[in-house]
């Protein structure tokens, strides 16, 4: 079918009590790797790139990668910029066909990331194209996103936010981590409960590679509506194609060690797809 854009798919698994996984993806094989997985669970899906992602190949690589499995499966699949960096690169990745645009100025004053969150709530609104936003920062780091000072959303900010911009989904942040954890994280609970109960919009949880699963499904049934997985993608790809490498030493086609990082990807999604409850949904 035909890429699908990702607010009814969130408005979708709100109503459920489930969640939808959103996949980082950096190559064909990852694009493939993903959309089979949820094809083998029934699932709706999300694809995500990331400006640094992006800058590697060019946003219509990525789109047309996305676009040809998108219309090769059976299940609901939408391509979502993650962490867009500039309004100018929300614009690019809404001119060349994403059909979910994330707008990421938490690093701003409030007031600036309201405004620039509007600016591209109303760019958007035209074409139908739903927009999330961040408020709070998620901490760690993943491609060339960093941040050293995370900070929790404030509930109350999160009502004006959202009154305020549009979005049709927000990031909280709750103490997960982009990258890899030294330590198993301490997430605010109540304070996801306490958002959820003010703002009525789907819920995002970033960072939730290294989430231990209860802690993920705790999230879930307090209104989490989307889980953003990166790097645990980008370790069973890598990690697929080092055990090709050292059982063939004298490997030199790329598709054979392709194919083993994308069996690797493709049984990791689907354990990710049971956990946000999102298999047999599509």
């Amino acid at each position: 079918m035909s890429l699908v854009t990702s607010k009814q798919l969130l408005l979708d698994a709100q109503k459920g009590g489930y969640a939808v996984g959103a996949f980082n993806v950096e190559n064909m094989e990852m694009v493939m790797a993903v959309v089979k997985a949820a094809e083998q669970m029934k699932a709706p899906v999300i694809l995500q790139t990331t400006p640094s992602t992006i800058k590697y190949a060019g946003i219509s690589m990525y789109y047309a990668n996305v676009k040809a499995a998108a219309e090769q499966a059976e299940v609901p699949v939408a391509l979502h910029l993650d962490h867009g960096s500039s309004f100018a690169l929300a614009m690019q990745a809404l001119r060349t066909g994403y059909t979910s645009i994330m707008i990421d100025g938490s690093k701003e004053a409030f007031e600036d990331n309201i405004a620039l969150s509007k600016r591209v709530v109303d760019a958007c609104g035209a074409s139908g194209i739903p927009v999330e936003a961040e408020l709070g920062k998620v901490g760690g780091k993943e491609d060339d996103l960093e941040c050293n000072d995370p900070g929790y959303t404030d509930p109350e900010d999160a009502v004006r936010f959202v009154e305020e911009t549009g979005i049709d989904s927000l990031a909280v942040a709750i103490g997960t981590a982009h990258g890899i954890y030294k330590g198993e994280p301490k997430l605010d609970l109540e304070r996801l409960s306490e958002i959820r109960g003010k703002v009525s919009i789907p819920l995002v949880l970033h960072g939730a590679s290294g989430v231990p699963d209860e802690t993920v499904r705790e999230c879930i049934r307090r209104g989490i509506c989307k889980v953003n997985f990166a790097t645990e993608l980008r370790i069973a790809y890598s990690d697929g194609v080092k055990e090709y490498l050292k059982e063939n030493p004298d490997a030199f086609d790329p598709k054979k060690y392709g194919m083993k990082g994308m069996e690797h990807v493709t049984e990791l999604v689907c354990e990710k797809i049971k956990l946000c409850g999102s298999d047999g949904k599509a």
